[in-house]
């Protein structure tokens, strides 16, 4: 495999200019058909096989009326009751403008329903749509809901929305991006010494990025895509694209300072670490393709985007990436004058002339010389970091977790505060069939004596169908609520007794409790799959069961370590004032999420540390110290890699999103423990416990092709038409500072 990246790399470093226009093309025709085809996102969110999903679609079969979308509208009034007269008048004006709107079904009223809250302050009226699909409602019926209401507005009552469709739903901001590309930037200038290079990955990861986005633009014409798939695939892109053209990158750079010509250099580089980032990538491609075992399809949507991200910036570090060194050329090795990047220049050079002198390599030795030490240190630490997994709860984020700007969440709070949190987590209970009215009054009385049962009441009976409203005493994340809906499910042949009917339970509570069901029951699953998958590529890379089991051992407690510090956050509440947190359940989709990106990322890391350390052992089979070289060739890279990636998803921890706040926390501490502790600490610890032994495979291995990702093969190949080169290479002319 290095050969024939080798020869792609040469390739197109020599035809630049064809590789540019290739990638902008590609750039404009997908852009050209995003545009024409006016795809959105859409946060269509199903569960096939779930009781409350099977809620839906009975209805939407038996009871169109009762399955729409809805808009919850808060009338909330400070200066006297919401029943006075005046206020009467304009909530009734404001619900006549409502039901005037495109797309609305009906609007039920205050007064219909008696939906006013016990201290006669809040009023609430709910709007269905002629849909139940999320992204159906066209935006400009959304964005009329304020402007229909301002009759209640101008009245002095506070207005707000709520349900399933409300203004501003599902809008995120690109300001965490920006951060992380800011700060991007500024390791990398730090980090090579030069603003014009540290440009370059940045460029590289924002084109393949752009093409990620653009493309998922225009498949959401046909499928659906949801925002937050969209938000992701942008974070794993831009941060994948950074780190694969900063490993390719430095490689180039230390052939150039090694006097190799820029041609040359390039095809190394590729050929040494773009074999490196081709079996990295590769990984991570499968731990995001595994998310389709999970048999969500919101969840199946955000890992393929996410894997298609990752393979777009596969395919940039690849081909474009080259293309841009042959417009640098011996650029790439020139370093400002500016006294900060003094530590760049030395750094640099040295990982040429001495890299078994560098501060990896003595960062590697001191490790290597307190190798029993460093084990159980990290080993303990990790531990401690991942106790508070054994309290892990997993729920749906909700309203009432979004910051207090957002409607949605001050509806939220107004609704709990008159009416009680419950009913922020109503229960859709449909029986059927029922043969008339008293047996629907039966099971409604039987509902409403159970426990952690605030209120229940007849919504609609139609078709020999009852829809009836449980409100539960507690909110819909709480544990009573998710055992009220495991008590209905599991007594409902005695709830029911004596009508002949069949209850269901649905709603969104219900949603939610179906939701962590089935993603905690395929967790197990897809870990297995996922592990195993990746165990074999990574004994298929290196060629041997030692190294392989100890990335995934150590991935388990780096993972373990940052979903444990999550659950202290977002759900103890630690730190909850400085990140702006609301406590809560885990993100049922979090635990999944995070074995596909960080074991991905983790991946990345073993390869760019562990083929280091194969390469230099490869060449003179001293253990010790490859470990040592090899360390201090990586670890600067994997360094700047894992602050940047922790940068950019650190970014989204401030997201007002509290379904991106989570997974960014997660994430960046995901990265930043698995970089530092796990793969520049523990690995070496390890390595240089086993010595030798960390290398030994059996004799079959030898049928087995050999990927050579070391470049012993390229470098065999390359050698004969190198001829003998000098012991000391002398500085080539591009390595001169710039005046």
């Amino acid at each position: 495999m290095s050969l024939y990246l080798y020869r792609l790399g040469r390739w197109c470093f020599r035809h630049r200019l064809i590789v540019l226009v290739v990638w902008l093309t590609a750039v404009i025709a997908i852009g050209a058909g995003a545009k024409l085809s006016g795809g959105k996102t859409n946060d269509a969110f199903t569960m096939p096989g779930t009781e409350s999903q099977q809620v839906i679609t009975e209805l939407q079969r038996k009871v169109p009326a009762a399955a729409g979308l809805t808009t919850q509208v808060v009338f909330a009034s400070s200066h006297g009751p919401i029943t006075s007269a005046d206020n009467v008048a304009a909530v009734q004006r404001a619900v006549v403008r409502l039901r005037k709107l495109p797309q609305v079904a009906s609007v039920v009223s205050p007064g219909a329903t008696g939906s006013i809250s016990p201290d006669r302050r809040v009023a609430l009226a709910t709007i269905y749509y002629d849909t139940a699909t999320y992204g159906d409602v066209g935006q400009s019926t959304i964005e009329q809901l304020r402007p229909a209401v301002k009759p209640a507005a101008r009245a002095g009552l506070q207005v707000e929305f709520g349900g399933s469709v409300y203004p501003n739903s599902g809008m995120l901001s690109s300001t965490p991006e920006l951060v992380g590309i800011v700060v991007a930037v500024m390791i990398l200038a730090l980090t090579f010494g030069s603003l014009l290079v540290s440009g370059v990955p940045i460029l590289a990861a924002l084109i393949g990025v752009a093409v990620t986005s653009l493309a998922l633009t225009a498949l959401a014409a046909i499928l659906n895509v949801a925002s937050t798939a969209m938000t992701v695939a942008s974070m794993l892109g831009l941060a994948c694209g950074i780190d694969y053209s900063l490993f390719i990158l430095t490689r180039y750079r230390q052939h150039l300072l090694a006097g190799e010509q820029p041609e040359l250099a390039a095809g190394n580089a590729a050929g040494t670490a773009g074999g490196a980032v081709v079996f990295a990538a590769l990984t991570v491609i499968i731990a995001l393709c595994g998310l389709t075992l999970v048999g969500i399809p919101f969840i199946t949507t955000m890992g393929l985007s996410a894997a298609g991200a990752v393979l777009m910036a596969l395919l940039v570090a690849q081909t474009l990436l080259p293309a841009i060194f042959g417009l640098i050329g011996p650029r790439a090795v020139r370093f400002s004058k500016l006294r900060v990047f003094a530590r760049a220049r030395r750094a640099t050079r040295q990982a040429v002339d001495a890299p078994e002198r560098n501060a990896g390599a003595r960062w590697a030795t001191l490790i290597s010389a307190h190798r029993g030490l460093a084990l159980i240190a990290s080993v303990v630490m990790l531990a401690a970091l991942a106790t508070p997994v054994v309290s892990m709860r997993l729920g749906v984020t909700g309203a009432g977790s979004r910051p207090s700007t957002d409607t949605s969440r001050r509806a939220y709070d107004l609704i709990a505060d008159h009416f009680g949190v419950g009913y922020n987590g109503i229960l859709t209970v449909v029986a059927e069939p029922v043969p008339g009215p008293a047996a629907v009054v039966r099971i409604k009385q039987s509902l409403g004596r159970l426990d952690h049962v605030a209120h229940a009441q007849l919504g609609v009976l139609s078709n020999g169908v009852a829809v009836i409203s449980v409100v539960p005493r507690q909110g819909p994340a709480s544990a009573a609520t998710e055992s009220l809906v495991q008590y209905i499910r599991a007594h409902r042949h005695v709830l029911a007794a004596g009508t002949g009917a069949q209850l269901l339970v649905g709603g969104t509570a219900a949603i939610n409790i179906d939701t962590s069901t089935k993603l905690a029951a395929a967790l197990p699953k897809f870990l297995a799959v996922v592990v195993g998958l990746s165990f074999i590529l990574l004994t298929f890379a290196f060629r041997t069961f030692v190294v392989p089991l100890k990335s995934i051992l150590g991935f388990l407690l780096s993972m373990g370590a940052a979903l444990g510090a999550q659950v202290a956050v977002f759900q103890w509440g630690w730190l909850d004032s400085l990140l702006g947190v609301v406590r809560g359940p885990t993100l049922s989709y979090l635990p999944i999420l995070l074995v596909a990106i960080i074991f991905g990322l983790s991946s990345d890391y073993e390869m760019f540390v562990v083929s280091r350390i194969k390469e230099n052992y490869t060449k003179h089979g001293d253990a010790r110290q490859s470990v040592l070289v090899g360390t201090g060739q990586s670890a600067r890279v994997v360094t700047a890699a894992a602050l940047i990636m922790f940068c950019v998803f650190g970014a989204f921890t401030f997201s007002p999103n509290p379904w991106i706040k989570p997974i960014g926390f997660s994430f960046a501490l995901g990265v930043a423990l698995d970089a530092f502790v796990v793969r520049l600490t523990l690995v070496p610890a390890v390595l240089s416990i086993l010595g030798r032994y960390a290398w030994l495979r059996p004799r079959w291995f030898a049928r087995i092709p050999d990927p050579d990702i070391e470049g012993e093969r390229l470098e065999r190949e390359l050698q004969p038409r190198r001829g003998k080169r000098p012991s000391k290479a002398p500085t080539p002319r591009a390595v001169q500072e710039e005046s």
